[in-house]
């Protein structure tokens, strides 16, 4: 439990400080920036989560004796919880960014979306309702709902393909002792 813990806090907090560089170099305050913003969150934080599980997953098979079995639903499992443990804890981070450090970002993610649907030739009254719409899941609840289950859906599904590589196989166990 504390591996998964470790590295649930590790993934977490990375992500945290991506999030925090990210509003104190003014990518968070600006709509022209929000789309970079979004890609450099996503490709960092895409490498923050494989590394948190892969290292996390490794370090649990290290605890499993050398003469254990540590198969694809072991790997899968230890992934899967410093999934969880991670999204437990974002919910934490989650509310700090958009009720304390800044709560004006829906402003700007729907200032940004604004823009884009200007861009697209959209009208007045068809922008208004979209940001309508849009306003209503952007609020703190539902941010906290959809980076909860967003965060554990795509820990899984990078926990399903590096269990595949980081099984102990069979073949990897010592021979049993009569």
């Amino acid at each position: 439990m504390k591996t998964y813990l470790s590295y649930g806090s590790a993934m977490a907090g990375a992500g945290f400080v991506l999030t925090l560089a990210l509003y104190i170099l003014g990518f968070h305050s600006d709509p022209s920036k929000l789309t970079a913003a979004q890609w450099i969150q996503s490709c960092l934080g895409l490498g923050i989560s494989v590394t948190c599980i892969v290292l996390g997953t490794k370090a649990r098979r290290a605890q499993v004796p050398a003469t254990d079995e540590f198969g694809y639903g072991s790997a899968l499992g230890a992934g899967v919880m410093i999934s969880l443990f991670s999204a437990l804890l974002a919910l934490v981070t989650t509310f700090l960014y958009f009720g304390v450090i800044n709560p004006n970002f829906v402003e700007v993610m729907l200032r940004a979306q604004a823009a884009t649907l200007e861009a697209q030739g959209r009208s007045a009254d068809q922008i208004e309702q979209i940001q309508k719409i849009s306003g209503t899941f952007m609020k703190l609840p539902m941010q906290m709902v959809f980076g909860f289950f967003g965060s554990l859906l795509f820990g899984t599904i990078i926990s399903l393909i590096s269990a595949a590589f980081l099984k102990r196989n069979p073949d990897e166990l010592p021979p049993a002792t009569a």
